[in-house]
């Protein structure tokens, strides 16, 4: 084969590989919008404000008879999400790469999600028990989708280009987030206008989550591609492949060691995502206008943290830029504790650092996991990774609620979430990279 004819076969694969890229970056732009606008902004309070509706005199109410103080549901259902999600990962992750049928599998799991977030337009009055299950449901499916839709960046994207790549898929979530923000901004604060009631127009901003989601959806489903599965064994047990997995990484403890990190710091993310408007408007006394344009901010600046983030890491690697993150996480969390009542200027403010840390510090660590990730095991190890990215992320939210249950008080439930930043950099610092990209037999990157 002469030298031309390679350069044309080299030229035709990085242009399908940037296609595919393109493709991929649309899946974060399709199910990023439900975590900005329905688990960030309106549900928690909305869910929050019909189980006080249900409430007894004492502020509680009784699913499945169980006292919860109405103000720790939404955090409940949450953590109940990511155990049903801890138990259909493993069965996900094992069918698709042993089938190698990534693309029917991310089907079902985002449209079983997307149809969950419509239906929340159905929550009102006293429902808060329909409101919980449709929020059990959705949360789960969003984890179980990104498992697989995460499981593509190792054979989408050679070592060098990873870091960058991830970090445009979290900016293009960000970037539809704001989008549809602004939309929602618009419909909540004109609701009286387009002759509707304020709880309708939420319910309207949730379940329009959900459309965007389905459809953008067709566009990753059209572009992707499944790749010929190394094994014909049949994909029939999912935590039996789930315990190979942990026995493969017990061999591989410095991929181990970073998951554990990752699993402690980004538990906090998640649960100052799903929180922070409840902190808010229950704690702060801000209203849905604010919180929607505190969130709108946070969108637009991580999509330039992201990038920036992205930048940062070809200079002082990924892991330095990562543990420089925590830092300015604990800090902001901290100051968080500290804000007035009734000061939206506080809030845009704390908004701001947590935008500018945010996507970067995710999109990094998806790209640094990339590099651990053994050859021909990327469902099954990102698997693995996204029980510590949304599914092992129960303890931070079960903290907030029982904190919140015991005490009454937002601010002691924000303030605990500083251990889990504080851990995760002690554990992170102690992990050498280089080395644990080595034994997983994978080449390492110049700046890492």
């Amino acid at each position: 084969m002469d030298i031309g004819t390679v350069r044309v076969q080299e030229a035709d694969e990085a242009a399908e590989r940037r296609r595919e890229q393109r493709g991929w970056y649309f899946y974060d732009w399709a199910c990023s919008v439900y975590s900005a606008s329905v688990l960030t902004v309106f549900l928690g309070p909305y869910l929050t404000s019909v189980a006080r509706s249900a409430a007894d005199a004492d502020g509680f109410v009784h699913p499945l008879g169980i006292p919860v103080r109405a103000g720790s549901f939404f955090a409940y259902c949450v953590s109940a999400s990511v155990i049903l999600a801890i138990a259909v990962m493993p069965v996900a992750g094992a069918a698709a790469d042993r089938t190698g049928r990534k693309k029917p599998l991310l089907a079902a799991a985002a449209y079983t999600g997307a149809g969950a977030t419509t239906g929340l337009f159905f929550l009102d009055g006293h429902r808060y028990l329909l409101g919980g299950f449709l929020l059990i449901l959705a949360n789960a499916s969003v984890a179980v989708s990104m498992v697989l839709y995460n499981s593509y960046l190792p054979q989408i994207a050679p070592p060098e280009e990873r870091d960058a790549v991830s970090s445009r898929g979290w900016a293009f979530g960000y970037a539809a987030g704001s989008i549809v923000l602004v939309a929602n901004l618009v419909l909540f604060t004109a609701h009286d206008s387009f002759g509707l009631s304020e709880a309708v127009a939420v319910r309207i901003c949730l379940a329009s989550a959900g459309l965007w989601w389905g459809v953008f959806t067709l566009v990753p489903l059209k572009r992707l591609r499944d790749r010929p599965a190394p094994s014909v064994a049949p994909a029939a047990h999912g935590w039996r492949q789930l315990a190979a997995t942990v026995r493969d990484m017990r061999g591989k403890p410095l991929t181990l060691a970073f998951l554990l990190a990752y699993l402690i710091y980004n538990d906090g993310i998640q649960t100052v995502i799903s929180q922070a408007s409840v902190y808010g408007s229950e704690e702060l006394g801000l209203g849905q206008s604010t919180l929607i344009t505190a969130v709108l901010m946070v969108q637009v600046l991580a999509v330039a943290g992201a990038l920036g983030m992205g930048r940062l890491a070809r200079t002082y690697g990924a892991k330095r830029t990562i543990l420089g993150s925590l830092v300015a996480w604990t800090v902001t969390l901290g100051a968080g504790y500290f804000l007035p009542a009734g000061a939206p200027v506080w809030f845009f403010v704390l908004a701001a650092g947590i935008g500018l840390v945010l996507g970067g510090s995710q999109a990094l660590s998806r790209s640094l996991f990339s590099h651990l990730v053994p050859p021909g095991k990327e469902a099954e190890y990102f698997s693995a990774y996204e029980m510590s990215d949304r599914g092992m992320s129960w303890l931070g939210p079960l903290l907030f609620g029982i904190t919140y249950q015991l005490t009454g008080s937002y601010r002691d439930a924000i303030i605990s979430l500083v251990a889990f930043f504080t851990i995760g950099f002690v554990l992170l610092a102690r992990v050498p990279v280089g080395r644990a990209i080595r034994d997983a037999g994978n080449p390492v990157p110049d700046r890492i």
